[in-house]
């Protein structure tokens, strides 16, 4: 089976939010034209949130897809507001495919650990990438080395 991971910045713009969506959910679908049917996320707020709704939203349309949260830890929302955590467990987590723990607890790299996880188990990534530095470009660095393509959506909206 193909599949496709995520990875972008989680502080966006609502500027950017609103000239990602389109681009996101087009090119989700031209993935799912290609076969890709597994879509990884890591459960962050910002770029993989929009991405986990419209695999989600896609998933109305195309039954098959399914939507992968790679969490880094148990927990990892707990320092997020109330109202966010309880929407993103509401929206996201209720009707995710499958979610995995990387671990159990917080620990130094976790993070890293869950993007590699994601790109080892992928075919092409979709990243939002505008920062040179950060979570985000590790990924796509990673992504790179492992000769894993990488699509990145900032060159289309900028």
């Amino acid at each position: 089976m193909k599949s496709c991971c995520f990875t972008g910045h989680r502080d966006l713009p609502r500027e950017a939010v609103n000239a990602i969506q389109g681009p996101l959910a087009r090119q989700i679908e031209a993935f799912i034209a290609e076969g890709i049917v597994h879509f990884y996320a890591g459960g962050a707020l910002g770029f993989d949130f929009l991405a986990e709704q419209a695999v989600l939203k896609a998933r109305e349309q195309y039954p098959q897809i399914r939507l992968i949260l790679a969490l880094p830890y148990k927990g990892h929302d707990q320092v997020w507001k109330e109202e966010i955590r309880s929407n993103y467990q509401r929206l996201i987590e209720k009707n995710a495919d499958e979610i995995l723990y990387i671990s159990d607890h917080y620990f130094r790299g976790c993070m890293q650990k869950r993007n590699r996880y994601m790109v080892d188990h992928s075919d092409v990534c979709l990243s939002y990438l505008v920062y040179p530095k950060g979570g985000t470009k590790y990924t796509v660095t990673y992504c790179q080395k492992k000769g894993i393509p990488v699509m990145n959506l900032a060159q289309f909206i900028l």
